[in-house]
């Protein structure tokens, strides 16, 4: 299967390696040794991303935007096979892409230090600041409502009248702590309708591994850009406080590991602004730690309404996961609300 795409790009069989590459959980992705030169094939999952030519529209319309207007910058699209298509299909495997490998780069699992939060911030700042004059409404929707929290909160609430009952009367605290801080959707709402909040070219997915690094830990570019869609700054901003502030991730079990931690806090906001500050509003730099409370409060309702609703949607490895994680976005969630005043202090300017 994987060789007949390949023939597509004009690859011969008997000069390819290809061995599985990275811990992606949604697209499938292989390393492909050719000759001395190394690629990056991906398989799309077309049950998350149902219609992948609107990723295709997006890069592809993003890349000339900035071939035209910021030709230094490093932008990593896909090769186009033979008859100029960046994707190529197949009726019984799904949609396949290939990227150039970018040399001398690695990519990061753990944030393991300030620095590496600061640059990937900068590099994600960058990307959207590079993109400030781009038309973002002619971006196409890649996954509907994907950040969408009063969609969460709505799912979050159905579930509780229909979903397992047994598993929702053994979590009557955490849907106790959950209602109480509705609040943050409240005020998500008033920001979709605040005219100093605009959309923006926003990537979506901030963690670390979709940043590319050079032997030196500089930040190179980031990737993985099946996600960029219009949206606001705090979707970004705050799936990185999500993913760089504790030590642990939203699997760990043991939550009294789980802390927010104020200097990969700073990072982020130094990271980010650097790029972006001229770029925000006032009001929106205002609401810089809102974004982590959004993002966290979002991810622990989408949790728990997947473990109410018997894991349909994130499945579970072993009973319960997904409370767990659910629980440990909560300890989350209130270790930022302890830091709130104080890290309120660190700001974007």
């Amino acid at each position: 299967m994987l060789q007949t795409v390949l023939q597509t790009y004009g690859f011969q069989k008997d000069s390819l390696r290809v061995a599985p590459f990275g811990n992606g959980l949604i697209n499938h992705t292989w390393k492909v040794t050719a000759a001395n030169s190394e690629y990056i094939l991906q398989r799309i999952n077309h049950t998350i991303f149902k219609k992948p030519g609107r990723i295709e529209h997006n890069i592809k319309l993003i890349a000339d935007y900035l071939k035209l207007h910021h030709p230094g910058y490093k932008f990593v699209v896909p090769l186009t096979t033979f008859d100029g298509n960046q994707m190529i299909y197949l009726k019984s495997e799904g949609y396949f892409r290939l990227f150039p490998f970018v040399e001398g780069s690695h990519s990061k699992e753990v944030v393991e230090a300030p620095e590496q939060a600061y640059e990937a911030a900068l590099q994600f700042g960058r990307l959207t600041r590079m993109l400030a004059e781009f038309d973002v409404d002619k971006l196409q929707i890649t996954i509907p409502h994907f950040h969408d929290l009063t969609l969460r909160f709505r799912q979050f609430l159905k579930a509780l009248q229909k979903g397992n009952e047994q598993r929702i009367s053994e979590a009557v605290e955490l849907i106790k702590f959950l209602k109480i801080h509705s609040d943050i959707v409240t005020e998500y709402e008033r920001i979709k309708h605040h005219s100093e909040f605009r959309q923006r070219v926003t990537h979506h997915d901030t963690k670390i591994s979709n940043v590319l690094f050079d032997t030196n830990g500089k930040s190179i570019c980031v990737i993985d850009l099946d996600t960029v869609m219009p949206g606001y700054f705090i979707s970004d901003v705050g799936d990185m406080m999500r993913t760089y502030l504790s030590p642990v991730s939203e699997e760990e079990s043991d939550f009294t590991k789980i802390e927010v931690r104020n200097d990969f806090y700073q990072a982020i906001v130094s990271g980010y602004c650097k790029e972006m500050k001229d770029e925000l509003t006032e009001t929106e730099r205002d609401y810089f730690l809102f974004a982590g409370k959004y993002m966290i409060y979002m991810q622990a309702l989408r949790f728990f309404t997947d473990h109410i609703n018997n894991d349909i949607y994130y499945g579970a490895k072993y009973p319960g996961q997904n409370f767990i994680r659910a629980k440990n976005q909560v300890v989350l969630l209130q270790c930022l609300l302890e830091k709130e005043k104080a890290l309120t202090k660190l700001k974007c300017n």
